[in-house]
């Protein structure tokens, strides 16, 4: 049974230890590399918990912290974000998961999503959801230490 709830304290470690992961991280592109340094990710934890404008969800399966999913604002725009643990990958979980907050909890449109290319994965769960293409731009991914293709995508109803 999935369910989403507000982060608790407890679950960062888990989150830490999925950002650990090098084929995740590798998969999401975009993270700084100082990602293996705890005090970093604590602090950014700390900020993005209390700051306004965010709203973070913890993902459960079966009681177990299978990831968390945002939203957020960049570039004025509201963007939806998500991390999934390894274990986790590949069972419907993500798209089960953003199809609950976007339909009962972020109703605000349009929504705004960004996936590297060959994230395949990803990409299929943004689409299962109805996020559309919109276009595709070349951004530099610190998590690869290179530049990529990212697909932009928007959900508008």
């Amino acid at each position: 049974m999935l369910s989403l709830r507000n982060v608790h304290p407890t679950d960062l470690p888990i989150f830490y230890s999925y950002h650990l992961d090098a084929d995740a991280v590798y998969q999401v592109a975009f993270l700084p590399k100082e990602r293996e340094q705890r005090e970093i990710f604590d602090a950014h934890w700390e900020r993005i918990l209390h700051a306004d404008g965010i709203v973070i969800r913890t993902i459960e399966v079966d009681e177990r912290v299978a990831g968390h999913l945002l939203r957020f604002m960049m570039d004025a725009q509201p963007q939806i974000g998500y991390w999934i643990g390894r274990e986790f990958w590949g069972q419907g979980i993500a798209t089960q998961a953003l199809r609950k907050f976007i339909t009962e909890e972020e109703t605000q449109r349009p929504l705004h999503a960004a996936v590297v290319a060959d994230n395949i994965g990803s990409l299929r769960v943004l689409e299962k959801c109805g996020f559309e293409k919109v276009e595709t731009v070349r951004s530099y991914a610190q998590g690869r230490g290179e530049e990529v293709d990212e697909i932009i995508l928007i959900l508008r109803d």
